[in-house]
């Protein structure tokens, strides 16, 4: 097999061969088999990234200083900004390698980056390129800074960062008017809908499930409600304390840049899972995606309820299929 980008930029830059090396957002393809596994700390705030790293040591904030530091570029430019920032405050002097794809932003960051430091070296291969450089006191004003959207605390790279996601409004004003005691949010982001939800009388407790713990910080701050529980998971394979009356969700149908429509089905399968036997789903989905088969079978009712030319809302109540 020929050997990928990231390995040959490892090889080119030789890492010292001391010290600790942390490695910022990788995703769960990232190969990070040409580091030294017992001196590298994973840096990622997903916890399907956690899960796919048992082996390493991984943290969802940098404990430094390194002795060099690998940054995965995200496909926010904002995030991929803060990253680098962090890397360069977490590795005084130290050697940071950057990596990604064309499509990601990786090339605006090279030039980015040229601009304020002597680039060391390059590797281009496979729609992507690699670099490096020393770090230097130059990113200060990279790094990651809280923004407000309609009141509510945001931070570079959580979904709908610069404003209320427009599924996520219109769900919002069509939430059971009978949600039960206790209610589940599942891929809960900042915590828009969740706090829209307790609103509603009755709720004993809201379960606000994330996988970002970024995005899950934001929501402790912006759903301040006592009523309200935080659970840092992944969704579709989140092991619940009890079943629950009601589940809320605008479920994701991308990783990355790519379209994960199983990714929406994996989350109606884990609602079922979870809710009681007479228990409901509401969702918002985008018009054009295919959930009412997985809804169909995983549930005995199932209507649209409202809509518009981008989005539909369905219900489903009573789940059938048999939990383990």
């Amino acid at each position: 097999m020929a050997p990928s980008r990231l390995s040959l930029a490892l090889a080119e830059a030789r890492l010292p061969v001391d010290g600790p090396v942390a490695v910022f957002a990788p995703t769960v393809e990232t190969d990070l088999s040409a580091l030294p596994r017992d001196r590298v700390q994973v840096i990622s705030r997903d916890a399907t990234v956690h899960a796919a790293f048992p082996a390493h040591d991984c943290r969802t904030l940098a404990e430094g200083p390194f002795a060099a530091a690998l940054v995965i570029v995200p496909r926010a430019k904002a995030l991929a900004r803060a990253l680098l920032a962090e890397a360069v405050a977490c590795c005084p002097e130290g050697l940071i390698l950057v990596d990604g794809q064309k499509t990601d932003g990786v090339e605006a960051l090279f030039k980015a980056c040229r601009s304020r430091v002597a680039v060391l070296g390059q590797v281009t291969k496979a729609h992507g390129r690699a670099f490096w450089f020393r770090a230097a006191p130059d990113f200060d004003d990279w790094q990651a800074q809280p923004a407000e959207v309609a009141g509510f605390r945001t931070l570079p790279g959580v979904f709908s960062a610069d404003g209320i996601d427009p599924g996520s409004a219109l769900l919002a004003q069509h939430l059971p008017e009978k949600p039960g005691r206790f209610v589940a949010d599942l891929g809960a982001g900042w915590g828009f809908l969740a706090a829209q939800a307790l609103a509603t009388a009755g709720i004993e407790e809201l379960h606000l499930v994330e996988n970002d713990a970024a995005a899950l910080d934001c929501a402790r701050v912006n759903v301040p409600d006592p009523r309200a529980r935080f659970h840092w998971a992944d969704a579709t394979r989140w092991d619940p304390p009890m079943l629950f009356d009601t589940v809320l969700m605008n479920p994701p149908f991308h990783q990355g840049r790519k379209g994960a429509p199983d990714l929406g089905v994996a989350f109606i399968t884990a609602a079922a899972r979870i809710l009681q036997p007479r228990g409901q789903l509401v969702l918002v989905a985008n018009r054009h995606l295919p959930y009412e088969a997985a809804l169909q079978a995983g549930f005995a009712t199932l209507d649209e309820i409202a809509g518009n030319n981008r989005f539909k809302i369905l219900a489903a109540t009573r789940p059938t299929r048999r939990r383990r």
